[in-house]
Order: C-alpha cells, then sequence, then structure tokens
C-alpha cells in the first residue's frame, strides 16, 4: 500500500497488477474539505 505522503515525481507504484509511474503530483488544501494529493501519471 502506497500513502499520499509517499507521491513523488519518478516512483513507480502498482494498481490492479499494472505498474504506474508518477510524472507530477501537487498537494491541494481546499478551502473546504480535507487536504489530498493530485497525480499525473
Amino acid at each position: 500500500m502506497i500513502y499520499a505522503g509517499d507521491f513523488r515525481k519518478g516512483i513507480t507504484f502498482e494498481i490492479d497488477g499494472q505498474p504506474h509511474v508518477v510524472l507530477d503530483f501537487q498537494h491541494v488544501k481546499p478551502g473546504k474539505g480535507a487536504a489530498f494529493v493530485r497525480t499525473k501519471h
């Protein structure tokens, strides 16, 4: 399992047996609601 704090550019992770590489990520703190990490893979 990968956590939101583990995302960095270039990291490889697996979803349903298929590898994905993080090309870009952004930590988002909206005015209302919880913070989250937006990624491009």
